[in-house]
C-alpha cells in the first residue's frame, strides 16, 4: 500500500487518486493539470530545439553570482543549501542551464510578435501623471476651475476642497493608464499639455477638475515592460500550443 502512497500523512499513506480527488474538490484539479501541460510543453521544446546553446561561462558565472548573493561561498554551506532543499549540484546546475534556455525561447517565441503586440496594447501602456479636485456639484467645480485660472493655488484648493482620498497629497494621483480613463477625460487630456486644467468633467457621481502633470509614453526600450510582453506572448503560444494537445486523465486504481 506505501508503495503506492503519492503522500505519507502522518503515516497515513494517499494514493495518487485520492490526491487528485482533493484537488477536484477544491477546484485546483484544472489549473494543476494546465500547470503539468505547460511545464511538459517547455522541457519538450527545451529538450528538442537546436539553437538554445547557452555559453558555459555564462552558466558557471550563474552559479557563481548566486553562491556569493546567498553566501554560501563555503563547501560545506553550499552542501547543506543543496541538501536542505532537497536537490544535487547536478540538478541545480540543469535548473541554471534550463533558466537561460526558458529565457532565450521566450525571446524567439515573442520576436516575431512583439512589436505588433506592444502597438495593440499601447493604450492601455501609456501612462499620464494627473492631479485632480473631486466635488459634488458641478457648479463647485467651475468656481473652483475659475479660481484656478485667475491664481489660487491647486495644491491649496485640492487640500480644503477636494473629497478624493489624495486630497492629502495637494491632489496627486501619480501615473495613471490612458486605456483606464473614461473616454471623455482621456480625449481632453490627449488634447491638453502639462500644466493645463482639463474639466470640469463629470465621472460617476462626482465632478473633477484634473491638471495634467506629465505625459509617460510607453517604449520597448523600458527593459521591465519589454519583458512583461515578452512573458505574456509567452503564454499565448503555451496555451494555443496546450489547445492543440489531446489530453487524457486516466489513473488506474
Amino acid at each position: 500500500m506505501e508503495s503506492k502512497a503519492l503522500l505519507i500523512v502522518d503515516e497515513q499513506p494517499l494514493t495518487l487518486r485520492q490526491c487528485l480527488k482533493y484537488l477536484q474538490m477544491g477546484g485546483k484539479l484544472q489549473p494543476f493539470i494546465g500547470d503539468i501541460l505547460k511545464q511538459y510543453v517547455i522541457e519538450r521544446e527545451l529538450e528538442t530545439r537546436q539553437d538554445l546553446d547557452i555559453n558555459s561561462a555564462t552558466v558557471e558565472q550563474a552559479v557563481v553570482d548566486f553562491r556569493l548573493q546567498q553566501k554560501l561561498t563555503d563547501p560545506k554551506s553550499f552542501q547543506e543549501w543543496l541538501n536542505r532543499n532537497g536537490t544535487t549540484y547536478e540538478l541545480f546546475h540543469s535548473q541554471i542551464v534550463n533558466g537561460f534556455k526558458l529565457e532565450k525561447l521566450k525571446n524567439q517565441i515573442a520576436e516575431a510578435r512583439l512589436q505588433e503586440y506592444f502597438i495593440e496594447r499601447k493604450l492601455l501602456l501609456d501612462r499620464v501623471v494627473l492631479s485632480r479636485i473631486v466635488v459634488a456639484s458641478k457648479e463647485l467645480a467651475e468656481e473652483l476651475h475659475t479660481q484656478i485660472n485667475e491664481g489660487a493655488n491647486f495644491e491649496q484648493i485640492a487640500r480644503e476642497y477636494s473629497t478624493a482620498d489624495e486630497r492629502v497629497a495637494n491632489g496627486m494621483m501619480g501615473p495613471v493608464s490612458r486605456g483606464t480613463l473614461p473616454d471623455v477625460l482621456r480625449a481632453a487630456i490627449d488634447s491638453a499639455n502639462p500644466g493645463e486644467l482639463v474639466g470640469p468633467i463629470a465621472v460617476e457621481s462626482y465632478w473633477a477638475i484634473f491638471r495634467v502633470e506629465q505625459f509617460l509614453p510607453a517604449t520597448l526600450e523600458d527593459g521591465q515592460l519589454k519583458q512583461a510582453l515578452q512573458n505574456e506572448l509567452f503564454e499565448r503560444w503555451l496555451a494555443e500550443k496546450i489547445q492543440t494537445m489531446t489530453v487524457k486523465l486516466q489513473v488506474s486504481e
